[in-house]
């Protein structure tokens, strides 16, 4: 079946290729056992792959994940969105959980690009040094020390495009600096804590002002059944988690919902439960940040 393909929306912050050391997680900590049949890495969508994927020596493999920043991209195609209805507090330090830490990283990327997008240049500052904050919780703060000092600059200039591609550079150092620890599995988590969190801004702003054209803008089950198929591939102890056990029967309960014919509009009542069930997704991630 052939889902019905958003403009943009769906660009998550950092697409990046990571070279993984055969039998080994830094996640975990242990040595992973035999890959079962069937978990080969899902491959990623077409058009959430980030430009980077093409032009730089990391190219297109089994460890590309989607770009945040195209993810983003389509919220343009939302219209306006209500700021102040959509922004949620940040945490004021970085969980010692390593996977937690890199889904609160991807959320957080998220929240940046939900800032530009309504440009709101005192709330740059938080999320500036907290990105900065989780990334050198995860070794990677040396790259991101020069990307939160100009997020502060630039959103002080209102220069909104050099502040999407700060953003965009973010997930990739990040990334990057995952290739040096051979860790696959964080570049994974962290795209999907940024999608999460974007699928809650986009399915809140339609809720809020509905029509059906708007509502086709969430019609993406493959994408669902992408992030599906990819925790099927992580270490059997990250999988075992408790919440990432909870993040996939989350996944899995949307994904029916999802599943409609190309072209076909959502009525207010499925957007509502779309709206709801990525909301409880995205707590499951702060929820555990905070410590409940």
């Amino acid at each position: 079946m052939k889902f019905w393909r958003l403009p943009t929306f769906w660009t998550l912050t950092v697409g990046l290729c990571v070279c993984a050391l055969p039998g080994t997680s830094v996640l975990a900590g242990e040595e992973k056992p035999a890959k079962a049949e069937g978990t080969a890495k899902p491959k990623v969508p077409e058009e959430l792959l980030g430009d980077e994927h093409v032009k730089e020596e990391f190219g297109v493999n089994e460890f590309t994940t989607p770009s945040i920043r195209k993810i983003f991209d389509q919220l343009d195609a939302l219209g306006t969105l209500p700021y102040e209805t959509l922004k949620r507090p940040l945490p004021d330090k970085a969980p010692p959980d390593r996977v937690l830490l890199s889904l609160a990283l991807g959320e957080l990327i998220a929240d940046g690009f939900l800032v530009v997008q309504c440009e709101k240049v005192e709330a740059m500052e938080s999320v500036g040094r907290g990105l900065l904050r989780y990334a050198k919780a995860l070794g990677a703060g040396t790259r991101l020390s020069r990307h939160s000092q100009s997020l502060l600059e630039n959103s002080v200039k209102g220069d909104w495009k050099k502040l999407r591609e700060e953003l965009s550079s973010t997930q990739h150092d990040v990334e990057a600096e995952m290739v040096q620890l051979r860790d696959s599995e964080v570049a994974h988590l962290i795209s999907l804590g940024g999608w999460l969190r974007a699928f809650e801004i986009s399915t809140q702003a339609v809720a809020d002002h509905y029509t059906p054209e708007r509502s086709r803008y969430l019609s993406r089950a493959d994408i669902v059944e992408y992030y599906i198929a990819n925790l099927e591939t992580l270490h059997p102890t990250v999988q075992k988690l408790p919440y990432m056990q909870d993040l996939r029967e989350g996944l899995e309960a949307m994904r029916p919902i999802l599943d409609v014919p190309e072209g076909k509009a959502f009525t207010q009542a499925e957007v509502n439960d779309l709206r709801d069930k990525a909301r409880l997704l995205s707590l499951i991630v702060q929820e555990r940040m905070a410590g409940k």
